[in-house]
């Protein structure tokens, strides 16, 4: 395990609820996106999830995760949470909002707690693989003990 300075908000919350996940590091790596962390990790992208934020008409803040390999698709995504529509958050109002930056947004240990949906897909793997709360750090944990620490629902939401 990291040193107690290089735990993020995200694996402090989880081990406060003594819940079982994994780490793994990919910070000694060049990868840059989640395809590149996937192939890293030795992983199937369809289960490595990244985390994005979007804001809705109504100026409601959501949170989606799709896997690595597809996109979100904005109109299904607007329709899992009753809006009209839903646009991603600009890059430098990520931080502020979640105390995540870019490329390190985990689902877990945001600053405010914001719904949060996860492609359906999710379901048919024991274990996912989202963000650690840091560049080069991602989380391995099956979706029955993630439901312990924030509560999400599943819908379809990625691009075919």
């Amino acid at each position: 395990m990291k040193s107690r300075e290089e735990k993020t908000n995200a694996i402090r919350l989880l081990e406060q609820k003594k819940l079982p996940f994994k780490v793994h590091d990919y910070s000694q790596s060049d990868a840059v996106n989640g395809m590149e962390i996937a192939d890293y990790l030795h992983e199937n992208p369809d289960r490595v999830f990244k985390t994005l934020v979007t804001v809705g008409k109504s100026a409601s803040h959501y949170v989606f995760l799709v896997p690595v390999s597809r996109e979100l698709d904005l109109k299904k995504a607007a329709k899992a949470v009753n809006e009209k529509s839903i646009d991603m958050i600009k890059s430098k109002e990520l931080l502020p909002l979640t105390g995540y930056i870019h490329g390190g947004c985990s689902p877990v240990g945001m600053k405010k707690f914001f719904p949060t949906i996860i492609d359906e897909s999710a379901e048919i793997f024991d274990e996912i693989f989202f963000s650690g709360g840091k560049i080069g750090l991602q989380i391995e944990m099956s979706l029955s003990e993630l439901r312990k620490v924030i509560t999400f629902k599943l819908a379809d939401i990625a691009a075919p």
